[in-house]
């Protein structure tokens, strides 16, 4: 068997890093040696069942350029010492996807979507994590059609998972506490995940809140840390806010144990994204019993079903996203609806068949 390393950019909760760890410990309950190599001075968000090392990355720049290029620069020190180690590198993103063919002749790459640098340096750095790796991954057919057309690169599409044990029920003494820290004990209370940024919808959000009629829900934010400064993006929404009447709570990143309670403790969840690489998110409220509204992209059509398991408004448009709050906010019966599509959705994806899927493409090429 393989002995593999998984690389990643980051510790924190964000969509690639919480794909990189479940999938280390469902290929180490498999019998793959797997050991994660991530960037960060502490340790990762949550517990973490497999060896891990952490290398240490020192950024002397707010530019986005300086950090990705001194990130890339980390990754590859530390990887230079230990790579003969280890039988395949396995990257995760762009950062580690760049500095993994500098050290290894067998590199899998896991693009989970493709950002949207502007700078030519950040746009041919992307582009290189990309081509230069032997064996490229996706997570949906649509980032394998965007590889295929744009980078001229055949990916294998090999999906996520959700371990619905991470989302065990909780009781209702803690249920009621959790809604009224944020004023929602009589009323409907919205979950967004993903803290505010471009790519969340934030601005749509915030805007289709302003436009619904009656009494208004209360919306609970949760999570935020990204590589990406997105401190004007947030200003701006921000300042929709005054004068809609909204109760809106920023909770920030919060513990495994804490995410998992907010999502048993809310209504519904709201996940306007206008792009995703795949949309774990909706699969967490479907494994916690929460009806979801997402959007119309082309990743969440892959698993979702409109009015079946979700509610699917046009990305980006505000009065569409207004419309499916105010139905799921309305009808109990939609929400029951939603809720048991839901439960249909989440045997499909485990971390186990996605494991079983990484260590044959592992097998193949060491």
């Amino acid at each position: 068997m393989s002995r593999v390393a998984l690389l990643t950019y980051s510790t924190k909760a964000r969509g690639g890093v919480v794909h990189t760890l479940a999938l280390a410990e469902a290929l180490a309950d498999l019998g793959v040696d797997v050991h994660v190599f991530a960037l960060g001075a502490e340790g990762f968000f949550r517990p973490l069942k497999v060896p891990f090392t952490l290398f240490p990355v020192t950024v002397a720049s707010d530019s986005l350029e300086e950090k990705v290029f001194a990130s890339v620069d980390a990754m590859l020190a530390g990887l230079a010492e230990v790579a003969g180690e280890f039988d395949v590198l396995h990257a995760q993103d762009c950062i580690s996807g760049r500095a993994a063919p500098q050290v290894h002749a067998r590199v899998v790459r896991t693009v989970h979507h493709v950002d949207d640098f502007t700078t030519p340096a950040l746009v041919d750095c992307q582009r290189r994590a990309i081509v230069e790796a032997g064996h490229v991954l996706v997570v949906s057919e649509h980032w394998r059609r965007v590889l295929l057309q744009e980078y001229g690169v055949a990916a294998r599409v090999v999906r996520n998972g959700v371990d619905p044990a991470r989302f065990p029920p909780v009781g209702a003494r803690r249920r009621a506490s959790l809604r009224e820290s944020v004023g929602a004990e009589h009323r409907f209370l919205l979950l967004a995940v993903g803290g505010i940024e471009p790519r969340k919808g934030s601005k749509t959000l915030f805007r289709a809140l302003g436009l619904l009629r009656g009494e208004r829900p209360v919306l609970a934010i949760l999570g935020g840390q990204s590589f990406r400064d997105y401190d004007r993006y947030r200003r701006e929404a921000l300042a929709l806010l005054p004068g809609l009447g909204l109760d809106v709570a920023q909770l920030g990143t919060v513990s495994e144990d804490l995410l998992a309670a907010w999502y048993r403790s809310a209504d519904a969840l709201v996940y306007p994204s206008i792009e995703e690489g795949f949309g774990l998110v909706p699969l967490e409220a479907h494994a916690s019993d929460l009806p979801v509204v997402a959007s119309d992209l082309p990743v969440f059509r892959e698993f979702l079903t409109h009015g079946k398991d979700a509610l699917l408004p046009a990305a980006g448009d505000p009065v569409a996203l207004a419309a499916a709050l105010e139905r799921i906010m309305a009808d109990e019966e939609l929400r029951a609806t939603l809720v048991a599509g839901g439960r249909m959705v989440v045997p499909r994806f485990t971390w186990a068949a996605c494991a079983a899927q990484h260590a044959e493409i592992y097998r193949s090429i060491s």
